[in-house]
Formats: structure tokens, sequence, C-alpha cells
């Protein structure tokens, strides 16, 4: 067993971004982590926001569409979540007879923060007709009272998809609620929460950086406001900014979301260089919760199998339904206009 020390944090590049961890340090640990992952029968899943050494030791490393899709799926007998604690708690409600651990139990979200489950049961009953449409990033208990979950990279389908004579309500992020309603037209109610590290983002910030990199489109994140999203040659999941950075001809391109996203877009294009949009007071954006994860943190969660995610029989059961009901809407072929 290693002697799991603090290790002195990374320099950063030129855009301000984390450097990954050096070699040395990473190598040793990511050995041992690999070597626990085959004992316990463990698969290691990753956000895109994790830092780049996380990443790197996972077996699968994507937005929270595909990371619930690759839970739903797995056979391996332990889940190490290295993400926020409502994506655990995803696995968990996939995965009721598992065990599913995080690296860090405090790492949470201003979104699930937003919006408790007993505030939004009290405005589903002001109105008999809603239909509650949630984004993923919220409490099991909040998933447990909405009819059908979403992701960036499924909403708009999702929302298509959703039954016409029913009033729907969005919750909890006013910002990718607004931009699905641009997109598909639809009325909804929108509860006001939001992901606080990325309305850092701001129509000055942007104009900065478009104004010093004048060729590189921008790509953002459809939880940033209006206002950014405006500015955007390109507004998309995590996933998708994948895809369009590949198929795009720039040889520069600028990112505005968590800058953990920038690891994953180097890998795969590598002849390319990222900008991280910046915000007012920093040069680069990152989200404090997803950077409370370590690697010496997922090495800990696996050697103590500790701290698990458990819930309720009563809230797996009905959280499961509308997560189960967003990946079959997901599955479907899309179908063509006209």
């Amino acid at each position: 067993m290693i002697d799991v020390t603090e290790i002195q944090p990374r320099g950063l590049d030129q855009f301000g971004v984390r450097k990954p961890m050096p070699p040395a340090e990473f190598d040793a640990l990511s050995r041992d982590i690999l070597a626990l992952k085959k004992k316990l029968n463990a698969v290691i899943l990753a956000h895109n926001y994790q830092y780049p050494e996380i990443q790197e030791v996972a077996d699968f490393v994507g937005d929270s569409l595909g990371l619930s899709q690759q839970a739903a799926k797995t056979s391996a007998e332990v889940i190490v979540f290295c993400g926020v604690h409502f994506m655990a708690e995803t696995a968990k409600i996939l995965n009721p007879n598992k065990i599913v651990v995080l690296p860090d139990k405090d790492a949470g979200c201003s979104l699930e923060a937003s919006c408790p489950a007993p505030k939004l049961a009290q405005l589903q009953a002001t109105n008999p007709n809603f239909y509650t449409v949630t984004y993923i990033n919220c409490s099991a208990e909040v998933k447990a009272l909405s009819d059908v979950i979403c992701t960036s990279g499924n909403a708009v389908k999702i929302v298509n998809a959703s039954p016409k004579d029913r009033d729907l309500l969005f919750v909890p992020d006013e910002n990718l609620g607004s931009w699905v309603m641009e997109q598909t037209g639809r009325p909804m109610t929108l509860w006001r929460g939001n992901c606080y590290a990325h309305v850092e983002f701001t129509h000055a910030s942007i104009m900065k950086i478009r104004h010093e990199f004048p060729d590189a489109p921008i790509v953002a994140h459809p939880e940033c406001t209006t206002a950014v999203r405006m500015l955007a040659d390109e507004v998309c999941s995590t996933e998708k900014m994948v895809t369009f950075c590949k198929n795009s001809k720039a040889r520069q391109i600028i990112i505005a979301t968590e800058a953990g996203m920038l690891h994953r877009l180097k890998k795969e294009c590598p002849d390319k260089t990222f900008i991280p949009a910046p915000t007012d007071s920093c040069r680069c954006n990152e989200c404090k919760f997803m950077k409370m994860n370590t690697l010496e943190k997922v090495y800990d969660c696996m050697v103590n199998l500790s701290p698990r995610v458990e819930l309720s029989e009563d809230i797996i059961r009905r959280a499961r339904l509308p997560i189960e009901r967003m990946l079959e809407i997901s599955a479907r072929p899309v179908e063509n206009a006209g």
C-alpha cells in the first residue's frame, strides 16, 4: 500500500489551466488505483470536468448522459464515480445492488442546492397539468418528483418528446431551459436556478477573448447566460463540443465551460489549440465542487469503499422511472424533418 500524501498544487499553463500531475507522482498512484480496480472488479467513471490525472485512470470519461448510459450497463461490482454527488446518486439509482463510491462526499452542485424537493413539490401542486422535465443536476429526491430527466446533451430531444397537452415545468437550470425553449419553440415554466461556474462567464469577458483571438470560434455550454450564448458560434453539451472541435477547420477554438474539458479536447484534437474562456476575474474557470475530487481521494475511496452513496428503496424506485424514460427516449433514432 502506498503512502498517500498531499501533492503540491500543479502549475498553470499559458492560459491559466492546471497542468497534469507530474509523471513521477501520477504513475505510482495510478498504478495502485488500476490494481485496486482489478481486485475490486470496479469501474471508474469520470466527468469531463475532473482533473486530467483522474481522467487518465478512468474507464470512461464523458458528460452526464454518457456517464448515465455507462452506469446503466456496467457489469462491475463497484462503481467509482469521479464527479459530483448527484451523478453518483444517479449511478446508485441505476445500480441499487452495487457499491457506489464518491471520492469526496462534499462534492456538491449549486444547481442541486438551488432546488430543494419540498419547494419543487409546492410549485408542482399549483398546477396539476405540469409535466416536470428535470435536468440531471439535481438530487435523487427531486428526480423522484420528476416525469422525465434530461441532460444538456439530450434536453432538446426530451422536450420535443414531451406530451403536447401538458404544461412543461423545467428545473432547475433557467439558462439551459431558456436555450431549450429557443431550440424547440415550446413554452416552459423555468425554475430560477443556475450553475455558479457557468454564469461567471459574461458578455464583457467573452468579447475580450474574442478580440484577442478574432479567428477562433467560440463554443459555449448551454448553462451559460443568454448574453454569452448569443456570442457563441456553437452552443452544446461537453460531449458535442468534442464532435464540433474535431470537425472544425479552425486551429484555435475558445471553450466556454469548466476548464477541465480542455484536457480531453487536447487529447482528442492534438493538432488544435484550445483557449479557455475567461471570466471577469480569472483567466480560466474551474468548478470548486468538481475539483474537490483528487487522485489521492480516488485511491482512498477504493481502499475504504467509502464514502458510499446510499438511498432508500422508495427514492430509488421513484427516481429510476424518469431516468429510464430519459434513456429510452435518448436511444430513439432521430426523426428526419420533412
